[in-house]
């Protein structure tokens, strides 16, 4: 089995995936935060915004960088198609792999020799992998960070605030998501540098099969008999 200190890094580093990749934003030395209650119109604005384009995308493919709360970096490759279906390959020498199918989520650890598996309504992913994405139905702004180039969101599930929060980060000209970091529960906080992303279409369905196998196909890929 795998421990929830190796799933932690996962599963918090794939809240809201489905958004969009590029270079991660630095923040400002100065940020101009909103009250943490009672948004402005302009900033409830922005919260539209940004719902808006996440909920835009259907089919994506693209690459990501992780920094957990250790300091160690990893990346990998990611392909999303909502609702339901996603498939996190970490690269080597990490080769985690995390699939899901419309209904589970596979955690594969080739190291550990373990494969665990998940109710996809129990994870992160259940959010960005939702046929519509939305930002005012369950879940809480907190807070929005005006940065030189773009804005910041800052969320929690608002039927379990003490599980945790997410930081969005967003570029203003064009439109996109930059970065966001996921602290848990333990006060644990994974970063996302999202480098890359293009959107799709027809993403070979076997991409989203839970593997019984450490699975290492190149993208597209068939399924081995």
């Amino acid at each position: 089995m795998i421990s929830q200190a190796k799933l932690r890094g996962p599963l918090a580093a794939l809240v809201l995936a489905a958004g969009g990749l590029a270079p991660l934003v630095a923040h400002p030395a100065t940020p101009s935060p909103a009250p943490a209650s009672g948004l402005s119109a302009d900033d409830q604005a922005l919260v539209a915004q940004a719902a808006g384009y996440l909920d835009g995308f259907n089919e994506l493919k693209g690459r990501f960088v992780q920094t957990d709360s250790r300091g160690a970096v990893t990346s990998g490759t990611l392909y999303l198609k909502r609702p339901g279906y996603a498939r996190f390959a970490y690269d080597p020498p990490s080769n985690l792999l995390v699939v899901a199918d419309g209904r589970n989520v596979s955690i594969t650890d080739p190291r550990l020799k373990a494969n665990n598996r998940y109710p996809l309504s129990f994870t992160p992913l259940s959010l960005v992998l939702s046929k519509h994405i939305r930002l005012d139905k369950g879940v809480l702004v907190t807070r929005v960070t005006h940065l030189d180039d773009g804005f910041a969101i800052t969320a929690q599930d608002a039927n379990h605030p003490a599980q945790g929060q997410v930081i969005l980060t967003f570029h203003s000209r064009p439109l996109r998501l930059a970065a966001w970091d996921m602290t848990d529960a333990e006060g644990q906080t994974t970063r996302i540098r999202l480098t890359s992303l293009s959107a799709t279409s027809g993403l070979d369905p076997s991409l989203f099969n839970p593997p019984s196998y450490y699975d290492r196909r190149p993208a597209g890929a068939p399924a081995p008999n």
